[in-house]
């Protein structure tokens, strides 16, 4: 059970960041720019972070939205190269 808490965790603060940044999960599978199996890898890369609390707080504080990914981000080049190619 615990397993599942932490993938729907880390799905969200995927998620979160990705809408953080200016970017649609799923406009990005429709474009054609994300598989949606790569939306699973890069849940599972965040559920190996060892900062999930910090992203948590930091998205949390951030109204107006991110320029980029943190530095401990794992998703931090999937992501750049998403904004770069939706823009």
């Amino acid at each position: 059970m615990r397993a599942q808490s932490t993938l729907k965790t880390h799905a969200a603060l995927f998620d979160s960041m990705s809408q953080s940044l200016g970017l649609d999960l799923q406009e990005e599978a429709i474009a054609g720019r994300l598989q949606f199996d790569e939306i699973s890898e890069a849940v599972l890369r965040c559920s190996k972070c060892a900062h999930p609390t910090q992203c948590s707080a930091r998205l949390g504080q951030v109204a107006a939205g991110l320029a980029e990914a943190p530095d401990y981000c794992r998703n931090r080049d999937l992501l750049a190269y998403l904004k770069e190619n939706a823009a």
